[in-house]
């Protein structure tokens, strides 16, 4: 785990740590909500907590769920079959839930363009770390 720079200013470590637990906190609510998106949150969350704080960061990577994903992504970018089917599947239902529920206009269609791509994106990711079949 990288430790957190003694030459980095109190208000760089402050901004860090509030960044760190917003988006953990986004990405616990993510959870529940279809769409929004829970590994690019915790992601970014252990990557503030690396630079304001030791236990925090500690104890993102040793956590039961958020720990592989941190882990995975570390050891070569990955992102597992599983969570690109729940990732696709959830964006699929917000997507339909958009469409169906609200007018038309071009935020509705830049949204799920959005969608699209992340996908993409996230389906171009390796799904194991070296070739081995690790899910």
């Amino acid at each position: 785990m990288p430790q957190v720079s003694p030459n980095r200013s109190r208000l760089a470590r402050i901004l860090y740590g509030v960044l760190a637990y917003v988006c953990l906190g986004i990405g616990i609510v993510a959870i529940f909500i279809p769409g929004l998106p829970t590994t690019e949150f915790v992601l970014i969350a252990a990557w503030a907590a690396t630079r304001s704080s030791p236990r925090l960061a500690a104890w993102l990577e040793r956590h039961k769920v958020f720990g592989p994903i941190i882990a995975n992504w570390r050891n070569g970018k990955v992102i597992t079959r599983r969570s690109k089917l729940a990732a696709t599947f959830s964006m699929l239902l917000c997507a339909t839930i958009m469409w169906l529920m609200l007018r038309h206009y071009w935020p509705i269609y830049a949204a799920i363009g959005g969608m699209v791509l992340v996908n993409l994106w996230i389906w171009s990711r390796p799904e194991s770390i070296s070739g081995s079949k690790k899910q």
